[in-house]
């Protein structure tokens, strides 16, 4: 009886399983996980080793330098390093240059506040942690402590060719600071919800993503920003902050093709400091605007309409309603803007998301219809349906 193919890999031994994955596209070679759960092992095997806190960058930078991007599966992707105080550090390596740096401790009773300093692309490394098979230019560094803030530090310094930073859920840290000469080009820092101050020496910036309470910012180089994620929906994280402390972060956005925006912000920090300048500061490239609002009753829509007033460019637009939303006092009050840029010619979609009450989601549809010209946008509305253009109008 004639053996099957699967039957043939099957009796194959891993070594070559593992040379016939290393001729593979990495998206391919990466799917045959997908086949069966000796596959799925193959890929999951994880490199266990123990050591203290002052050699940890020196694991990292050998785990990486046996790694063959030629042939992933002749060395583990996965690294899980036990160090000081219960402390572990689990790394993996993904397609397209990726690492996870994702840092637990068992003792949450050490949690305090901490600050980071990461200067990148340094010529003066300590550990050469990027062989010439793999070079990390995508790393996700998640849950970074008092702790292990020292470790990251060192790790991250190290990595000269990262052009993509995401820093995730890292509890305690007050104060961070980036330096990089040229290469860092997209930075994403998420639900950081003690951080109170970010220092960015960096001039090559084109994409920021934020998400949390707002720290005080300091671009302390210039740059001009594509895409631009201001998530602050929950508010400043400083007590008495300023109209005048976001100028330097208004600048670095005016140029933005895709930016996430919440009402309270362009209300209290950005409409201070635009509003006497007589129309002269538009946003002409902005293509994509997703917007965040508490919308508390009819008038709360004001703040859209005069930023929208500003944006004559733009043909995608995305309202989010979350009521949660920080509401900065003394909001909803002159919102009216002078500008030639009245009317949107090239909206050609209009999402509304999160609204409970159709009442509300008609007079919205209405209000941002009234500033289009020509074609009408097709509206989308919470229940994933399209409006009725007629029945708006």
């Amino acid at each position: 009886m004639e053996e099957s193919v699967e039957d043939l890999f099957n009796n194959l031994p891993d070594e070559i399983l593992s040379c016939i994955v290393s001729f593979l596209p990495n998206e391919y070679a990466l799917e045959t996980s997908l086949i069966s759960t000796r596959w799925r092992d193959l890929w999951n095997q994880v490199l266990v080793r123990h050591g203290t806190t002052h050699n940890v960058t020196g694991v990292v930078a050998g785990f990486l330098a046996c790694f063959d991007e030629l042939d992933p599966l002749k060395h583990p992707r996965k690294l899980q390093l036990h160090f000081a105080q219960d402390t572990s550090l689990f790394a993996s390596i993904a397609t397209n240059s990726k690492l996870l740096l994702h840092f637990s401790t068992e003792n949450k009773d050490l949690e305090r506040l901490f600050e980071l300093h990461f200067k990148l692309n340094n010529h003066q490394i300590t550990h050469q942690l990027v062989p010439s098979t793999f070079l990390v230019k995508t790393l996700y560094l998640k849950s970074v402590s008092y702790l292990t803030c020292e470790v990251a530090s060192s790790i991250v310094s190290n990595l000269e060719h990262l052009e993509n930073l995401i820093i995730i859920e890292c509890r305690g840290l007050e104060s961070l600071c980036i330096e990089s000469e040229s290469k860092l080009h997209k930075l994403t820092i998420l639900d950081c919800f003690q951080l109170k101050s970010l220092h960015l020496r960096t001039s090559k910036l084109k994409s920021f993503r934020y998400r949390g309470p707002l720290p005080r910012i300091w671009p302390e180089s210039h740059f001009n920003l594509s895409h631009a994620m201001l998530d602050f929906r929950q508010g400043p994280n400083c007590s008495h902050f300023k109209a005048q402390d976001f100028n330097e972060t208004l600048l670095t956005i005016k140029n933005s093709q895709v930016l996430t925006l919440c009402e309270w912000t362009f209300e209290a920090l950005m409409w201070p400091s635009i509003s006497s300048s007589s129309g002269n500061f538009i946003f002409y490239r902005l293509r994509e605007l997703w917007w965040i609002d508490n919308y508390k009753d009819e008038n709360s829509i004001n703040a859209l309409v005069s930023f929208l007033k500003l944006c004559p460019a733009l043909e995608q637009l995305f309202v989010t309603i979350d009521p949660k939303s920080y509401l900065a006092p003394g909001s909803n009050t002159c919102l009216t803007q002078a500008t030639e840029y009245t009317k949107l010619e090239h909206l050609k979609l209009i999402k509304l998301m999160g609204f409970t009450n159709r009442v509300d989601e008609i007079c919205v549809a209405k209000n941002l219809i009234e500033l289009v010209k020509g074609k009408p946008p097709k509206i989308e509305t919470s229940d994933g349906n399209c409006l009725d253009l007629l029945f708006v109008r």
